[in-house]
């Protein structure tokens, strides 16, 4: 079997990437997958079946194609830029129409002053609103091309929903404006120009919003391959030099020094460091490195110069694996059908069929051509989905709003509705739940010496070096008012601690481990160890002056969060690269539902998966370049305000103000949008229904009247007033 990612342009919806998957899978030997956020297939195949054109006929046969895959990655940038400028553009000019012709439909109703009014010069009212009118049309022919050709194709989305309702509505006014300039000036009032473009202008500014959010995944991606360097100085010939990144092969020497970000993955043959691989491993605390010690692309080192031999490049290493499973876990995610799209094929072919047919019985019944258009059109006209296609934008718009003056951005209408559904909430630890900088938590004075003392020795012996545990040690001294002095002869001992000289005696802090004889103080450390702390040991001319316990602190919101979470019945996960003991200790402060420790951005991805596999909806709380392939495979990525922003690309939910207890608020508004949503639908289609039958003449069959247009306008109006009117409670919301 064999596996190929297309590029799919043409797709709008959740009905467009449907068809296209069925279409796709139809073929016997292919298993495919469509992406509609990535704009992509994935596909499995049987190359003995299927050929590239099997494939590619496919999609073309339902009204699709395959961009070039040969475009080069600047070419595409381009090309997406300038749709970008056109999109703009044309949302302009819609909207530059369409305001002043709604203003023109509607001033006269309520009292609103124009120099022309229907009853007045209903000639020259009918042709400013059809002159207003075109332009939009025109701005929006796509809706047209599209929508009628998956129409014909028997595939409607929601363009079709458009396409049909816009141009029924258009069509019987330019009949009614006609009809006026044959000397019926009561059809004045059957014009209905505003309502096909204020249709379109809103439809248009919904697919620009839409496309925007369309391009993070890209952008995720994107800052991700910037953290590796793009040049790399190697030895080759007894002498440095500068070389493309991708030029590297295993085996090469590179020469990185202090502040400068990894390249490759390799192995330490020269030098000593320190090395910040939060980026692997969400863990603020750096890595001591000596000879013969593992790098990885994209961290970064802190304190020596070192020489490494080269032992992956692009995309294989660590890096590079971190990308691919980013990509992966967007490709796979299921695109969620808008509630709209899942009924826009029956809905749209149901009203066509049933105003054919009803023009068809009366033409038969009455030889009335013009009744059979009246009544064909009236049932397109009160069907028409003014406020079917206003139903999801306008609750969207409302709580995305709410959203946003609370603190949460949504980035897409999917994750405020996966967010309802959400089963399991999975928090990364270090600065998610923890405030992700180290400081002192305890200290511990042996016999004989004072907390002073203790403090002065480390703190001087510290502030010789840049390492995060000794810049937690410094601040603490100083806040407690105790004097540093500059430590004689001070030297750090790689993947250790710091060494010198305190007033002429022998000195050392850091690792316990270096100390032959620490028996007196081994209940302490493991005490201290097991409530998930990094202990520095105080050492002076053979003594223990004691121990100083520094740990990532809790942030003051976490508990509640979590506690909040469980009343509304769902399970808390805490997931984190850091030790068991540490892990542990943070989750009983917390009262997560389970603790999975020691895990790397590889695990933590698979972990989201396993839960997903054992039927749990997951959202994934993170903060760090680590957290991202975890945040794109989960149901909803959130990420923490203050974090990186390979994580705040890469998730669905920003949390502005980096405060846990926006989870909370998050699960509130999703369950009001979805309701409120729902409800919208539930209205729009009422209003429609109902009126449908008496479009048909059903009334006039049996001596009633036939439906005034003005009504059909009326129910349209009065559904579309209901759905915004509810939209708009989300406003009022209380989170």
């Amino acid at each position: 079997m064999a596996n190929r990612t297309l590029s799919i342009g043409g797709m709008n919806c959740a009905a467009c990437s449907a068809a296209c998957e069925k279409a796709l899978n139809k073929i016997d030997g292919v298993e495919a997958t469509v992406n509609l956020l990535a704009e992509k297939a994935i596909i499995e195949y049987d190359e003995t079946r299927v050929s590239y054109a099997d494939l590619e006929n496919a999609i073309v046969r339902v009204g699709f194609y395959v961009v070039d895959e040969k475009l080069r990655a600047k070419q595409r940038e381009e090309e997406k830029a300038k749709q970008r400028t056109i999109a703009k553009l044309k949302l302009f000019l819609a909207l530059l129409f369409s305001i002043p012709l709604f203003y023109v439909a509607m001033g006269p109703m309520i009292g609103l002053p124009f120099f022309v009014t229907p009853d007045s010069n209903p000639k020259l009212y009918a042709i400013i609103q059809l002159c207003l009118a075109v332009p939009v049309i025109g701005v929006g022919y796509k809706f047209y091309t599209s929508g009628f050709s998956k129409l014909v194709k028997l595939h409607p989305n929601m363009d079709s929903l458009v396409a049909v309702g816009t141009s029924s509505a258009f069509a019987y006014s330019v009949y009614s404006t006609i009809n006026i300039f044959r000397g019926d000036e009561h059809a004045v009032h059957h014009l209905y120009f505003e309502s096909s473009a204020m249709i379109i202008a809103l439809v248009l500014l919904g697919k620009f919003l839409e496309s925007n959010s369309k391009n993070k995944t890209g952008e995720a991606i994107r800052k991700l391959t910037q953290l590796s360097p793009n040049e790399a100085v190697v030895i080759r010939n007894g002498s440095e030099m500068t070389v493309p990144t991708e030029e590297l092969v295993i085996g090469d020497i590179v020469v990185v020094k202090p502040s400068e970000s990894f390249c490759c993955d390799g192995i330490i043959v020269e030098g000593e460091t320190s090395v910040s691989e939060a980026m692997l491993t969400g863990e603020s605390l750096p890595v001591e490195k000596i000879t013969g010690d593992k790098i990885f692309a994209g961290t970064l080192n802190h304190t020596g110069k070192v020489l490494c031999k080269v032992t992956g490049v692009g995309g294989e290493t660590s890096l590079g694996k971190i990308i691919k499973l980013v990509e992966e876990a967007s490709g796979s995610k299921a695109p969620i059908a808008k509630l709209a799209d899942k009924v826009a094929g029956v809905f749209v072919n149901c009203v066509i069929t049933i105003a054919l047919v009803a023009a068809i019985i009366w033409l038969v019944a009455k030889g009335d051509f013009e009744l059979a258009l009246i009544i064909f059109v009236s049932v397109l006209v009160i069907a028409c989905p003014c406020a079917l296609g206003l139903a999801t934008p306008t609750a969207i718009i409302a709580s995305t709003g709410k959203g946003a003056e609370n603190g949460l951005l949504f980035k897409n209408a999917e994750a405020l509705e996966n967010t309802k559904k959400v089963t399991t909430v999975v928090f990364d630890k270090t600065g998610t739940i923890t405030k992700g900088e180290m400081s002192v938590s305890e200290t511990f004075v042996c016999e004989g010496f004072s907390e002073e003392t203790l403090l002065e020795i480390s703190a001087s012996l510290e502030n010789t070096t840049t390492h995060p545990v000794a810049k937690a040690i410094v601040e603490y001294a100083t806040q407690k008012g105790v004097k540093i002095f500059d430590a004689i002869n001070g030297k750090t001992i790689a993947g250790f601690g710091v060494s010198g000289e305190y007033n002429g005696k022998t000195a050392y802090i850091g690792k316990a481990d270096y100390l032959e004889n620490k028996d007196a103080i081994s209940d302490k450390l493991f005490e201290m160890s097991k409530k998930g702390m990094t202990t520095s040991v105080v050492f002076l001319d053979g003594e223990i002056v004691g121990i100083i316990g520094i740990s990532d602190s809790v942030k003051d919101t976490s508990a509640d969060a979590i506690a909040e979470l469980k009343k509304l019945g769902v399970k808390t996960v805490m997931l984190t690269g850091d030790n068991k003991n540490s892990a542990e200790a943070v989750a009983g402060l917390v009262g997560v539902d389970r603790v999975i420790s020691d895990v790397l951005p590889e695990g933590k991805s698979d972990v989201i998966k396993g839960l997903q596999s054992e039927g749990e909806i997951v959202a994934m709380v993170g903060d760090g370049i680590n957290d991202a392939p975890a945040l794109m495979q989960a149901d909803v990525g959130i990420a923490i305000g203050s974090g990186t922003d390979v994580a705040i690309e890469s998730a669905d939910l920003v949390l502005v103000k980096s405060d846990l207890k926006d989870v909370g608020k998050a699960f509130r508004l999703s369950y009001a949008t979805m309701r409120n949503i729902k409800q919208n639908l539930f209205w729009a289609f009422c209003y429609n229904s109902l009126g449908i039958p008496i479009a048909c003449g059903v009334l006039y069959a049996f001596g009633g009247p036939l439906l005034n247009p003005m009504i059909g306008a009326a129910a349209m109006s009065l559904s579309s007033v209901s759905v915004v009117s509810n939209a708009l409670r989300l406003t009022r919301l209380k989170l």
